[in-house]
């Protein structure tokens, strides 16, 4: 099972999150997938940014690694928003719907509604408060979830 690298990108108070259905269920993540071989953690949430949010970005630091039991690891990267226009991904996500697969749909939302809403991992969302509101760690911070 592949490990899962993604981003944390805030811009004018808003979160980029990708709205899900998928087998019943609602809810919003965080940009990014699977780390493929040869690829750095960095490399694989550059990338998937781009297939996912249709922009570039740059590393700011590494914010979050969460560890599962029996689950892939993901290691998450705060980022600045280079270039390109938000919404435009082309990553395989985005091509005829496939029930297994649910829906993808890019958006953007405020920083004040994250908590009220389905964000997971909802650790990395709680974090993703604190931190914006009082200041990033300079060291990642490592929260392990028991699901």
């Amino acid at each position: 099972m592949r490990n899962r690298s993604g981003i944390i990108l805030i811009h004018d108070g808003k979160l980029a999150l990708i709205e899900r259905h998928r087998q019943g269920r609602h809810y919003f993540a965080f940009p990014g997938g699977g780390v493929d071989e040869g690829e750095t953690d960095e490399q694989a949430a550059i990338r998937e940014a781009e297939e996912e949010l249709g922009i570039r970005v740059k590393i700011v630091q590494k914010a979050a690694e969460i560890l599962r039991m029996g689950r892939r690891n993901q290691v998450y990267f705060l980022v600045d928003w280079v270039d390109g226009e938000f919404g435009t991904g082309t990553g395989e996500e985005y091509g005829e719907v496939d029930p297994n697969h649910g829906t993808y749909n890019p958006l953007w939302m405020p920083m004040e509604e994250v908590l009220e809403k389905n964000v997971v991992p909802r650790g990395l969302a709680e974090l993703t408060i604190k931190s914006h509101k009082e200041g990033w760690q300079e060291s990642a911070v490592i929260h392990e979830e028991y699901k």
